[in-house]
């Protein structure tokens, strides 16, 4: 993520003296760095800053670090359920228990035994019933008692059946789903635990720290802005009259106030978009007004240690 500074008051102040008196093939700007925004990964508060702002630091180095209770009790938490899940998928894997098996043979061997008894208890009824001598209602009541009794033994041999089958392979591959995505959720838990601790993506120079120790900046709002690159890159506003000359590629000679040598510099990249007026509502000479913002990179060797905000002058063409 990329930041940069408009110093649009100092622009403006160079295009009009440019306007007024300036050669018509002159562009006028700055130099700027790319600038690299550190967001804040949580809202917590800053409990340590570990740099200042004008230090160079190297990739990964610390640079401030947030208050971690929260984040910290989601990571156990996570790290916990991908505990559980795991223990969960060994209990299915595992099978059920001997003492479980034997207790549904002992069930199923119960079941059998009320059955019989019912059975023959509605064997002894019937022929009575048939003969008058003891009442209907009893007769049907022994015959629902040795339907029922052959039922639960149907289901106390399907139950014994269940177990010495083992665990379905479906609730095992439920079961490691159900783990995967606890651990994956720990290792988020995990990430966002690191983050806390605030690094440096590359190295550079630390241009800014809007945040205070003890300020809680809000989510993806800027921790630090860096400046990184190896040197400067001229930022400048291409007037209307010469940007037709003006491409990618195109060479140009930059002028940094304050430093005597010339550079030598390549366009880089050139807006289709005019800056400043907008194009529609201007016509005749009023469109010269126009401008066009340009990035000229510049040679590492000659423009390493240049300032970043200096105003510069560029030339374009041989």
């Amino acid at each position: 993520m990329e930041a940069r500074r408009p110093a649009i008051a100092v622009l403006l102040l160079s295009l009009l003296a440019a306007g007024c008196g300036g050669p018509p093939h002159d562009a006028v700007g700055t130099l700027e760095y790319d600038r690299v925004v550190v967001p804040a990964p949580v809202s917590e508060r800053i409990v340590e800053v570990q740099v200042r702002e004008g230090e160079r630091v190297e990739a990964g180095q610390p640079l401030l670090r947030l208050e971690d209770r929260s984040v910290a009790a989601g990571a156990a938490a996570a790290r916990a359920e991908a505990s559980r899940q795991g223990a969960a998928l060994e209990e299915l894997r595992a099978g059920p228990r001997g003492e479980q098996i034997r207790q549904a043979r002992a069930q199923l061997a119960a079941a059998q035994s009320r059955s019989a008894d019912a059975r023959s208890h509605y064997a002894r009824l019937r022929p009575l019933g048939e003969r008058q001598l003891v009442a209907a209602d009893d007769v049907e009541r022994a015959a629902a008692a040795a339907a029922q009794a052959r039922a639960e033994v149907v289901a106390a041999r399907a139950a014994l059946d269940e177990l010495e089958a083992g665990t379905r392979q479906e609730r095992i591959e439920q079961g490691e789903s159900a783990l995967r995505a606890s651990q994956a959720q720990a290792e988020v838990q995990a990430a966002a635990l690191d983050k806390l601790g605030v690094q440096a993506p590359r190295a550079g120079v630390v241009d800014s720290l809007p945040y205070e120790l003890g300020d809680q900046a809000p989510v993806g709002a800027p921790l630090a802005i860096l400046l990184v690159g190896d040197a400067p890159y001229a930022r400048v506003y291409v007037p209307e009259p010469i940007r037709a000359g003006v491409r990618v590629g195109t060479t140009a000679r930059v002028h940094v106030d304050g430093h005597e040598e010339v550079l030598q510099g390549t366009v880089r990249m050139i807006r289709s978009e005019p800056g400043f007026t907008p194009y529609y509502a201007l016509a005749g000479e009023d469109a010269a007004r126009l401008s066009y913002l340009a990035e000229i990179a510049l040679p590492a060797a000659e423009a390493a240690g240049l300032p970043a905000g200096l105003p510069v002058r560029v030339e374009f063409g041989e």
